[in-house]
């Protein structure tokens, strides 16, 4: 098991930018991902970086506006999230998995952080 703790999310105008954090504890070789959960939707997919190789995935909303990274030093995953938008307000929460797929679903991560809030004012 890994516990995460995630951190960066809070108030930005539209346009903006944030940096979230999710630092783990125990076990090393995990693929990470974040999702996001809007009031009133289901939670979704957002990003994945595989730990081997960094290989990153992406939903079709984010791409070449958020990046995910990694440091393995510090055992903690990054999200930069560049030119916001009103639309990206949501609870964004870090996880953990030990498979990798072109399409993930929430039921595919075992451990979860306690989410970060995320506001984009337009």
């Amino acid at each position: 098991q890994v516990q995460l703790v995630e951190s960066g999310g809070g108030l930005v105008q539209a346009g903006g930018s944030l940096r979230l954090s999710c630092a783990a504890s125990g076990r090393r070789a995990y693929n990470m991902g974040w999702f996001r959960q809007a009031p009133g939707k289901e939670r979704e997919f957002v990003a994945a970086i595989r730990w081997n190789d960094d290989s990153t995935l992406y939903r079709d909303s984010v791409k070449g506006r958020f990046t995910m990274s990694r440091d393995n030093a510090l055992n903690t995953v990054y999200l930069q999230m560049n030119s916001l938008k009103h639309e990206d307000t949501a609870v964004y929460y870090c996880a953990a998995t030990g498979m990798w797929s072109s399409y993930f679903t929430r039921a595919d991560f075992g451990s979860w952080g306690q989410g970060t809030q995320v506001t984009v004012s337009s």
